[in-house]
């Protein structure tokens, strides 16, 4: 925990007891000074657990929890002052007010924060440069940090939006990043890897944000809200997102589209240079990868890992994250 809070929160508590000793200077008879300071400091006590229970609670949830306690005060005020209090028995007309004002004004805090997404009320999303044109807003999913290639193309500024990660899909990715499993973990420190490049870069801006998943409510439902509610468009690799999109009529980027454009071209039987970086599933295989991202197979080349070949390709098979280029040895490039 930071070091300031605990500081301050022992501050909190020596101030409660100072001045749960000042009240019993002040008034005699409240009895013994240590039980008047207990009781001081329990105060404080509670007052650092609604703060720990407070834990993550959000600008945005503020802004939607004044919006609904006034809102409920507002409709409190108007039911109770109406006909239905003007005649009775002036004791149970109070008692029925004061309920009216508890039940209309917690209702209204309640309602505003399960609906808090719906706000934007705190944080602009749309900025406006000199000419009052809006900038784009790109919403990015989980599969597309963990992908990795959306930061080379916002290094290659094909991407110059404000770029929004929701707070449930960073959560994600560090559970992931701390996973007992191998595969999940690479995943989730790759994402928290591209993110990090993503804030690294000055002509994007890249935003937190804040909202969680209700429960029984998909990623993929909550995804095309978050975008719908932004007025940007979705930044995904995943089919079945991007699908749900194109139906819904909700703006995306084909992720998987571009990348296949931007491909290097590459036919059965043509001739290429290639590094290869590893060995493949087999002993005899030596893996390295094209420019664009496609991985390389090559036959008879492990024991070449690290130098450039020259192969022919003998086939290509397309995969949902673009394709796999298999090819024979020629000899080793220049």
């Amino acid at each position: 925990m930071n070091q300031s809070i605990l500081t301050f929160r022992a501050i909190l508590l020596a101030f409660c007891a100072l001045g749960g000793y000042g009240v019993w200077y002040a008034f005699n008879e409240l009895g013994s000074v240590w039980l008047v300071m207990t009781v001081a400091v329990l105060i404080g006590c509670l007052l650092i657990l609604v703060d720990m229970l407070m834990k993550g609670f959000s600008l945005r949830g503020l802004s939607a929890l004044t919006f609904g306690l006034l809102a409920g005060i507002l409709a409190a005020h108007l039911i109770t002052i109406s006909p239905l209090f003007e005649e009775g028995d002036a004791q149970v007309i109070y008692i029925s007010r004061v309920g009216v004002f508890v039940a209309v004004t917690y209702l209204g805090a309640i309602i505003a924060l399960r609906g808090k997404d719906e706000f934007n009320l705190v944080i602009p999303y749309v900025r406006f440069d000199q000419q009052q044109v809006e900038v784009p807003l790109a919403v990015l999913d989980e599969t597309t940090l963990v992908d990795g290639r959306v930061s080379k193309l916002v290094a290659a500024r094909m991407l110059v939006d404000v770029l929004f990660v929701p707070k449930f899909v960073v959560d994600e990715l560090n559970e992931l990043s701390n996973s007992s499993a191998e595969e999940e973990r690479n995943r989730g420190k790759r994402g928290l890897k591209t993110l990090a490049e993503l804030r690294s870069f000055e002509h994007v801006e890249v935003r937190l944000h804040e909202s969680e998943l209700k429960h029984g409510q998909s990623r993929e439902e909550k995804m095309l809200f978050i975008v719908r509610s932004l007025k940007g468009r979705l930044l995904s690799v995943s089919d079945s997102l991007s699908s749900r999109a194109k139906q819904e009529g909700v703006p995306f980027v084909d992720m998987l589209g571009l990348a296949k454009a931007l491909s290097q071209e590459v036919t059965v039987g043509q001739a290429i240079t290639v590094r290869l970086v590893k060995t493949g599933r087999e002993d005899s295989q030596g893996v390295g990868y094209l420019e664009d991202g496609s991985m390389v197979v090559v036959n008879g080349a492990a024991d070449l890992v690290g130098a450039d070949v020259l192969i022919e390709v003998d086939s290509i098979i397309p995969t949902s994250g673009g394709r796999m280029v298999f090819g024979k040895m020629l000899g080793q490039g220049s």
